[in-house]
């Protein structure tokens, strides 16, 4: 693994059994992802692509094959371990925005400090300064219920932004939001990885989302396509 490539997989594989249920929802991955790079993985729903990025982010675990994301062996990893590494490298953006309805935009994204040894008002400085760069300067002391869906979902990539982490993985982060929102928010994410050199990996099934990214790259029943390749309608 180069110090270029920040994600590795090799024959990564994802099976879920249930009862006499079996699926198979990734088999045999391969793909090498580069530092500063933004790449949109599309599919069809049950393709894959949300598995993939959770492998990524460590919140699930492979059945078989081998993953290594900014060098780590994830599956060499105890859950500690993985909890620290994650809070460390990973900012996630989740569909549903993910905001808690009682806290402030700035309560909010101050959220994933509180597992640092930063002092409250250091907290306090760094979240206010993640939600300059989304924007949402004065919007600090809004609750999600006074934002539009568009500025719910800039608070939740603030938090996303707010530990300063190596890798963004954003998982339908346009899918709630009207056709203007949506824009916005992927111009924040192609500004976070152009001005800001961040790695995005982000899931879609929109192609227009996609022309946002650098890389597209399709899953099609849990196998990835050989880059370029697009499925056949």
């Amino acid at each position: 693994m180069t110090d270029n490539v920040v994600i590795q997989t090799r024959n990564l594989s994802k099976e879920y059994i249930r009862d006499e249920f079996h699926v198979v929802a990734l088999q045999d991955v391969d793909i090498d992802i580069h530092r500063s790079e933004f790449v949109a993985l599309m599919g069809p729903s049950g393709s894959g692509k949300s598995t993939l990025l959770h492998l990524i982010a460590a919140m699930d675990a492979a059945t078989s094959g081998e993953i290594r994301v900014l060098g780590q062996d994830l599956r060499a990893m105890n859950d500690r371990q993985i909890a620290r590494w994650r809070n460390e490298n990973i900012g996630f953006v989740f569909q549903s925005f993910n905001l808690i309805p009682v806290l402030t935009a700035i309560e909010n994204v101050e959220l994933p400090l509180k597992l640092t040894h930063l002092k409250k008002q250091e907290r306090i400085e760094h979240a206010a300064t993640a939600l300059q760069l989304v924007g949402l300067g004065d919007r600090l002391r809004h609750y999600p219920r006074q934002l539009s869906g568009g500025q719910e979902q800039r608070v939740a990539i603030a938090r996303a932004i707010v530990t300063d982490p190596a890798l963004i993985l954003a998982d339908e982060p346009t899918g709630n939001l009207d056709a203007n929102s949506a824009v916005e928010v992927l111009t924040l994410l192609s500004r976070l990885n152009k001005e800001h050199s961040k790695t995005i990996i982000m899931v879609t099934h929109d192609p227009h989302a996609a022309r946002f990214a650098s890389t597209v790259r399709h899953l099609e029943k849990g196998a990835l396509l050989a880059e370029g390749a697009v499925p056949a309608d």
